[in-house]
């Protein structure tokens, strides 16, 4: 058995975002120091906005507290099958929160959105996007399960994660990469999403869940049986201590789980 998951708790929304860049700059660091550059995998929602506050103020130029986005490789943990510049597309939110306002000196990342081509073959689209996969983490023969080295996920009021829901026949799936999905109960019925292995396979994998009305959700996650089944809940028992929550006090109001209170 491994350690628990990390499940912290901050004040209020600015001392998150300092805490949270602090650990996607060490994650960051660690990655260039393995292989020169930073895979990471990101979710919709709330969670480009908390990274734009998070990454876009400027550091104290040392070398441990520099966002170097020339270095970023960022991939779409989830993604709706709309247009590009539809408003429920996660590229164009995170476009919209984050990518649009990177300072020149910061650098430029390199994004990859999905193919817009197959908006009306969620299966070929899902195909394509694990390709994309393959080409950056290797012939698909020589790694089982791309390893990101960071992926940052939502925590929906169902206990949901990426395009991962609760029951779904999905969570089942343990060889594809990518998966279509046809039938999303939240709108746009069509996605594709990170397979639960892919999802829980990271170096590090941070959620970040806000707001009083997440407290019974975290509570069913983090001191229940059926929580621990809920997609969150699984890759919390896959991933164990690789996973860290970013959250404030009213998301944990009575969760009896450990929580650690203040910055990291």
């Amino acid at each position: 058995m491994g350690k628990p998951p990390n499940l912290y708790s901050f004040q209020d929304a600015d001392v998150l975002a300092k805490s949270l860049r602090t650990y996607c700059v060490d994650a960051q660091n660690q990655a260039l120091e393995r292989h020169g550059s930073f895979r990471i995998a990101v979710s919709g929602g709330s969670l480009p906005k908390v990274l734009a506050q998070a990454l876009l103020p400027k550091g104290n130029g040392s070398k441990e507290d520099k966002v170097d986005f020339s270095k970023w490789h960022i991939f779409f943990a989830d993604e709706r099958a709309v247009p590009l510049d539809h408003e429920d597309s996660n590229y164009g939110l995170l476009k919209a929160e984050l990518l649009s306002k990177i300072p020149a000196e910061l650098g430029k990342p390199t994004v990859y959105p999905i193919d817009t081509q197959y908006l009306n073959d969620i299966q070929e689209m899902a195909d394509q996007y694990e390709q994309t996969l393959v080409k950056a983490f290797a012939a698909r023969d020589s790694v089982k399960i791309p390893m990101f080295d960071l992926l940052l996920l939502g925590c929906g009021p169902d206990g949901h994660t990426c395009s991962l829901f609760p029951g779904s026949p999905l969570l089942r799936e343990a060889e594809a990469w990518v998966l279509p999905i046809s039938d999303s109960p939240k709108p746009p019925p069509q996605r594709i999403t990170l397979s639960l292995p892919v999802a829980a396979h990271g170096i590090k994998i941070a959620f970040v869940a806000t707001g009083g009305g997440k407290k019974d959700i975290m509570k069913s996650i983090f001191d229940t049986e059926e929580g621990h089944a809920l997609p969150c809940g699984l890759i919390n028992s896959m991933a164990q201590e690789r996973v860290s929550w970013f959250t404030d006090y009213p998301a944990v109001e009575g969760v009896s789980f450990p929580i650690r209170r203040g910055s990291l």
